[in-house]
């Protein structure tokens, strides 16, 4: 999507539906494979609040302010508080709310451990998160360390179905960072933000067979190096009868998170799942119609123009661009693209190689 398209669109379509400033003080307890019980209704916990004097925390406010996290990480800043107490407090800068989220991971992690399948008993990491991705998994995975963030909320219907449904447990398999922390939803990402409770790739999902009553996989396999094994993972570790929904780019450019393999047609995502589960729908939602792979391509071409070719570029019909020619490749508006820019929105890309 962007992963941010797709937030910032879903946002929009949800900005008066319930669950998102809600908190919890539920109880909860583990009643069997994959259920929970709680002694009160069951809400997800917004992950950022306005960061406040009263309220600063460092660690929470360089995760929720990556560009100050560089800053400080390069020297240019002495610290998130430094950077809040000059400037970032006339921002309106946020926060993530690590105490918040702490005691309901805890409780998650004690009643997701006894279905944990590993070769050993995973080491908790210091954002109370399990770690299973040893480095020899992280290498034939593809992880490396990233600064981008990839955010996303979830479409109304699978937020309402995790809301409605307390008693039983989701696998967000890739879920990036999550703007609201539920105590249903098993978060499996590969990078360590507040909200992941689980550390791993879905090449091997750390849970035994039929652990989840439901997964959800939103823009992560074009994302995985091996999305058919990662396909037969998250059908693994789904109950029978369990669903899953899964979401994948066809017609986007390049964006990585760290990488960005492959995406698929709608034929080629159904192929992964083919003979493993029955296809209940298969649609184009509104954040995927056509209309923004025309608007994300084009500002994005815009960007990699200079300021008196961009504003001729932007002058541009879209009957003049359907009548484009072979001739026209020296316009300056083709050419200008730099290798990077062409890779990033190429209609196609050409290798060869020698076998060793």
């Amino acid at each position: 999507m962007t992963d941010w398209i797709l937030f910032n669109l879903v946002a929009l379509l949800n900005s008066s539906g319930r669950g998102h400033e809600v908190q919890t003080n539920a109880r909860v307890c583990f009643l069997g494979q994959g259920h929970f019980k709680l002694t009160k209704h069951i809400l997800g916990i917004p992950t950022e609040a306005a960061a406040s004097f009263e309220n600063f925390s460092e660690h929470g406010y360089l995760e929720a302010n990556p560009d100050v996290a560089i800053a400080v990480r390069e020297k240019r800043v002495e610290s998130g508080e430094w950077h809040f107490n000059a400037i970032g407090h006339t921002e309106g800068r946020k926060l993530i709310r690590q105490d918040k989220i702490a005691a309901s991971k805890q409780a998650k992690i004690a009643k997701i451990s006894p279905y944990i399948a590993w070769e050993y008993d995973p080491p908790l990491l210091p954002n109370g998160a399990l770690n299973c991705l040893p480095d020899y998994l992280a290498e034939m995975a593809g992880v490396e360390h990233t600064d981008a963030i990839s955010q996303h909320d979830y479409t109304p219907d699978v937020k309402e179905l995790i809301e409605a449904n307390p008693d039983k447990l989701f696998l967000d398999a890739g879920a990036g960072f999550r703007p609201t922390y539920y105590p249903n939803v098993v978060n499996l990402e590969i990078v360590p933000y507040s909200t992941t409770d689980v550390l791993g790739v879905l090449e091997k999902i750390p849970f035994r067979d039929g652990t989840f009553d439901y997964v959800i996989s939103n823009a992560v396999l074009e994302h995985v190096r091996d999305p058919f094994t990662s396909a037969s993972e998250i059908t693994r570790v789904l109950k029978r009868g369990g669903k899953m929904f899964i979401q994948v780019p066809f017609l986007q450019p390049y964006h990585g998170y760290p990488h960005h393999y492959y995406n698929m047609t709608k034929s080629g995502l159904a192929n992964l799942f083919k003979d493993a589960i029955t296809i209940d729908s298969h649609t184009v939602p509104v954040y995927f119609h056509p209309v923004w792979v025309a608007s994300w391509f084009f500002n994005s071409w815009a960007n990699g123009l200079s300021a008196e070719t961009r504003e001729a570029f932007e002058k541009l019909t879209v009957k003049e661009l359907m009548e484009f020619h072979v001739r026209d490749m020296k316009l300056p508006f083709v050419s200008e693209l730099d290798e990077n820019k062409q890779f990033e929105l190429a209609s196609g890309t050409y290798l060869i190689g020698t076998k060793a």
